[in-house]
């Protein structure tokens, strides 16, 4: 909702009370009361008398808006008969919600000098313009004649083109997959024994030569000439005398 235009606008704010004051007084209960200032606009409660830490006073103001300024000063103080009034706290109230929603029900902090918590303050505010826009829009309705009858404006002829149920795959293909039959064989290599393949120019031996066999039998049917012996020896069975004279050496 914008909330441009507010300049001049009134807005409404109800001060109910307060709660969890810091208390300011020793001997007795404290009088609070609540001041308002915006820009050069400021108001004041009544003194809720012995009101002590919770107060009540259920009084409306109403500020004239100004643009640009959208947040109110608040400040309670404790009301001396005798002495000075005393400070017991303040704080910013924001008007941004109630100028676009047009109603603020909250309870806004408040802080001592020192910069720590010192109660809460609830508020109401109401702004009736919140719901007004200050745009103006061309109306929607359609044209009437001068008759008071009702007519379709006049739209340019376009003409239809007729859509496939699905949008066209993207990127487009520029050129149509190939197609492949489930039905292509491929040529069928049979086994090779040998497992590579046979060399014409080289021609192997049908067979290899037979092992070494010995052309005679072991041992040899030759029988060595028998070696010169001495003539002295006379092999058994066959001894003879010696002649004499003996063998000369």
């Amino acid at each position: 909702m914008s909330i441009l235009g507010i300049q001049g606008q009134l807005l409404e704010v109800t001060v109910l009370g307060c709660s969890k004051l810091k208390n300011t007084e020793w001997f007795s209960r404290q009088d609070p009361y609540v001041c308002l200032e915006y820009a050069t606009t400021k108001h004041r409660t009544r003194t809720c008398t012995d009101g002590g830490r919770n107060a009540t006073f259920q009084e409306k103001f109403v500020f004239t808006l100004i643009e640009g300024l959208r947040e109110i000063s608040i400040a309670v103080w404790n009301r001396n008969t005798i002495s000075l009034d005393v400070f017991i706290g303040s704080g910013r109230i924001q008007l941004l919600k109630v100028l676009t929603q047009g109603y603020d029900d909250s309870a806004w902090h408040l802080q001592d000098k020192k910069g720590k918590y010192a109660g809460e303050v609830r508020l109401i505010m109401h702004y009736a313009n919140a719901n007004k826009s200050t745009t103006a829009y061309p109306s929607s309705a359609p044209p009437t004649t001068p008759c008071g009858i009702l007519f379709a404006p006049q739209l340019p002829f376009v003409q239809a083109h007729p859509q496939t149920a699905y949008p066209p795959a993207y990127p487009p293909t520029a050129y149509p997959p190939p197609s492949y039959s489930s039905s292509q064989t491929y040529p069928q290599y049979s086994a090779n024994i040998s497992g590579y393949p046979q060399n014409p120019q080289c021609n192997q031996p049908a067979s290899y030569p037979s092992a070494y066999s010995p052309t005679s039998s072991y041992p040899p049917s030759s029988v060595y000439p028998p070696p010169p012996q001495d003539p002295r020896y006379n092999p058994p069975g066959s001894y003879r005398p010696p002649t004499y004279p003996p063998y000369q050496y």
